[in-house]
């Protein structure tokens, strides 16, 4: 039923969708356009060879530019006459704000702030959903799960620059999209992985790619611990999220969309679970003893958006590894891309 409810609600529905090229955002315009959505994508060129975007061959409007151009950006969000917009352009790489750190709060930061200041100024905005992330927490390493009411900070610039876009995000809602009718809602999820995904410095992405040339990855940190999920699982959260912000559902606010407690697994399960998936798959665990501050341990609280939005997990951690291993033996033996196939299949899954 809730398929069906969300191909009632986005048929015909003009979308801007930021960051439309990456992971994320490519599984995103795909399901939307599933739905029957007009989508109009926002987003600098893929940064990878293969891409997801590109395999999908997806047919939208596709605006290639900087989230930090913001007259391009004012410009074709007004041009696109969207009613719902999900921000997701980022840069997304913990280690990589290590060696850019200037570079990933201009993107982070003022890019979310001058998405916002776009959507202030088009008429035809409704509904806003920006994308953050579970390091946006001040984490503290301790066996709690993170609610939404948790104070936020970030030891790593990625991590700051997103608690930062928590706090542009929550002063703009009170400065500006109260008074104009605006409902803006920041959305937090965990390590999300699936077929596509190619992106550097990512565990599933490293492991995939020496398997498809026949090498050993080398992995660090194997008991990390963190909230693994399917990236359908979050993408639903923010399309019901986005639904109900349309309809001025009072849920205006932050949310975590993270997987249900049996679904925090260590890097080391992650990998053991994709071993058995695809044989071919070879890996070793390496010390960096100069590496960068990671957190071991994170997991986050979903229960409001059970209780509020009816939102909830359908496939568990080991569903998730298996599905994403599938998506990639089959495009490395025969070329197939299973994006369409794995989104139907989710929708017509029970949670």
């Amino acid at each position: 039923m809730e398929g069906v409810a969300l191909m009632s609600f986005y048929s015909g529905k003009k979308v801007f969708v930021t960051g439309h090229t990456g992971f994320k955002g490519s599984w995103l315009t795909a399901w939307l356009q599933m739905l029957g959505a007009e989508v109009t994508g926002y987003a600098l060129e893929p940064d990878c060879a293969p891409n997801h975007f590109s395999l999908l061959q997806t047919v939208v409007k596709s605006n290639i530019a900087d989230i930090r151009d913001e007259n391009r950006l004012a410009g074709d969000l007004a041009e696109s006459e969207a009613e719902i917009v999900f921000h997701l352009a980022a840069q997304p790489l913990v280690r990589r704000s290590y060696r850019e750190p200037i570079e990933s709060f201009e993107v982070n930061v003022l890019g979310t702030a001058k998405l916002l200041e776009a959507c202030r100024k088009v008429q035809s905005v409704r509904a806003v959903v920006a994308v953050t992330t579970d390091k946006c927490y001040e984490n503290r390493e301790w066996e709690y799960p993170y609610r939404e009411i948790d104070t936020l900070g970030g030891y790593d610039p990625y991590s700051a620059s997103k608690a930062c876009a928590e706090i542009v995000t929550a002063s703009y809602r009170s400065s500006f999209f109260k008074e104009s009718g605006i409902a803006v809602a920041t959305a937090r999820a965990g390590n999300v992985i699936g077929g596509g995904d190619w992106s550097e410095d990512r565990l599933v992405p490293d492991i995939i790619r020496a398997a498809s040339a026949k090498n050993t990855a080398f992995i660090r940190n194997p008991r990390s611990v963190r909230p693994w999920q399917h990236v359908l699982e979050s993408l639903n959260g923010y399309l019901i999220l986005a639904q109900k912000l349309y309809e001025k559902e009072p849920v205006d606010e932050a949310w975590n969309f993270g997987p249900s407690d049996d679904s925090n697994l260590s890097v080391e399960d992650v990998l053991m679970l994709s071993k058995k998936e695809w044989d071919e798959i070879s890996f070793a665990f390496e010390s960096e003893k100069d590496a960068p501050h990671e957190a071991k341990l994170l997991r986050l609280d979903s229960s409001k958006a059970k209780a509020r939005l009816g939102w909830q997990s359908k496939w568990s951690a080991q569903e998730a590894v298996v599905k994403t291993m599938e998506w990639y033996k089959t495009f490395y033996k025969n070329g197939t891309v299973l994006t369409k196939v794995q989104i139907e299949e989710f929708m017509k899954a029970r949670g």
